[in-house]
């Protein structure tokens, strides 16, 4: 992998990590919610899909910008979910959730950084870099795990605490039928994404070898 996709995988996860340092100390010092303690509003900020999202843009970029040439099964399924849950992050924020909060200052600017810049950079980023040949079939039906089992866990916490992280998912407004719909179209968008990026990275990593190719003859 060249210094530039090393470096662009680097400044992903920076990005992430810039974003998280301005917005754990805003969420531990803010009051009025539903977390009373420093402690467990920093731990309910874990709990939102664009924050863990980002963690795993944040670490699969290290691990691609450190050993750029590592392939394992767990690499590709972690890429791919950070490669689709960031897309799906970017959709959802922009077309349903943008306009629910009025941000101001280094908490709106966390929040570019989370729904808005992170997207833009990990989608370019495997547009330009790749890595090619990470996604298959297996990986795809691998990467759904993700966004499953952070429904499980949002809808059974929910149920116990009665807090959710989205208004799509908030069984005690929306009720069970509307939000096991919502979940089901946000689980075909990211199924539908998953296999666009099959087909775009077999394209490309085919491209890619005519290139090589051609240099090398």
């Amino acid at each position: 992998m060249s210094t530039p996709a090393r470096a662009w995988h680097a400044t992903s996860a920076l990005v992430v990590v810039v974003a998280l340092v301005i917005q754990v100390p805003i969420t531990a010092a803010a009051t009025g919610g539903a977390f009373d303690t420093p402690a467990a509003r920093v731990a309910n900020l874990f709990t939102f899909f664009t924050i863990l999202t980002n963690l795993l843009v944040a670490l699969t970029g290290v691990a691609l910008a450190l050993a750029p040439r590592r392939r394992s099964t767990l690499l590709s399924v972690l890429r791919l979910d950070a490669v689709l849950g960031i897309t799906v992050t970017g959709i959802v924020f922009h077309t349903l959730l943008a306009d629910l909060a009025d941000l101001r200052g280094a908490e709106a600017f966390a929040d570019l950084l989370f729904h808005t810049v992170s997207p833009i950079v990990v989608v370019l980023g495997w547009l330009l870099f790749g890595p090619r040949g990470l996604i298959d079939r297996r990986a795809v039906l691998l990467s759904l795990l993700y966004p499953l089992l952070w429904l499980g866990f949002t809808l059974v916490r929910g149920a116990v605490i009665d807090w959710y992280p989205y208004p799509f998912v908030d069984v005690s407004r929306l009720g069970y039928p509307t939000v096991l719909l919502n979940s089901l179209g946000i689980t075909a968008l990211f199924l539908v994404l998953a296999a666009a990026l099959l087909g775009v990275d077999r394209v490309l990593a085919r491209r890619a070898d005519a290139r090589s190719a051609r240099i090398g003859s």
